[in-house]
């Protein structure tokens, strides 16, 4: 009985463990830096709608995770018949917000605070991050978005699936849940790349991002 027990445990514990690998999102594909992308001439620009544009983000640790947004505070897309061909945006690393601890917990202001530290995002040095569309194409049916991204004056190129629909004078431009390596960016407080015998105390590098983008016609 208790052989049949350790069995069906066993059986259990790998269908849990390789759901929970099949629900996590997808590293961007990620490779060194390269030239920005040109728009024809004829290309039409729209400018980033800050107040509907972000990042959503999220962490993880061995005990749970944390998620929030972060803003875009500037930035434009050139299209031509309906495709992006260059563009760049600002991120205010500035304006983390953490949005899975009540804002009035105590809680909430010690990660925030933590997260703009020199731990991590070092915000007070590093006000900004930016992407810079270097190419789009097509993959597998999937349209993929590749562009330099820069944080703490690393530069990577990483390139992620993307939706865009226009509506009128609006392009609105969303990307699948991706994943990030952190480590690739410098950011090093509690990962296993830059430190040993952290035990349970480390922090995953993987850092989940989803983009929108509204943008409207200059």
């Amino acid at each position: 009985m208790k052989t049949s027990f350790l069995k069906i445990f066993a059986v259990v514990a790998l269908v849990t463990f390789t759901n929970c690998g099949n629900d996590k999102a997808k590293e961007a594909e990620t490779t060194e830096a390269t030239e920005a992308a040109v728009a024809e001439a004829t290309a039409v620009t729209f400018n980033a709608n800050t107040e509907s544009s972000m990042i959503e983000w999220k962490g993880f640790k061995p005990t749970g995770s944390h998620n929030g947004t972060i803003s875009i505070s500037e930035g434009s897309v050139s299209v031509n018949n309906g495709a992006i061909e260059s563009g760049n945006f600002t991120i205010d690393m500035s304006s983390i917000v953490v949005t899975d601890i009540p804002a009035e917990e105590e809680g909430n202001a010690k990660l925030r605070g933590h997260l703009t530290s020199a731990d991590f995002f070092d915000v007070e040095k590093f006000p900004t991050a930016k992407f810079e569309v270097t190419g789009i194409s097509t993959v597998e049916g999937k349209t993929m978005l590749s562009g330099n991204l820069t944080m703490k004056e690393k530069t990577n190129n990483i390139s992620i699936p993307v939706t865009t629909a226009m509506e009128g004078d609006i392009m609105k431009l969303t990307s699948e849940t991706f994943t990030i390596d952190r480590s690739k960016w410098n950011v090093q407080y509690g990962s296993k790349s830059f430190f040993d015998n952290l035990g349970d105390s480390f922090i995953n590098d993987d850092i989940e991002l989803k983009v929108t983008l509204v943008a409207n016609k200059a």
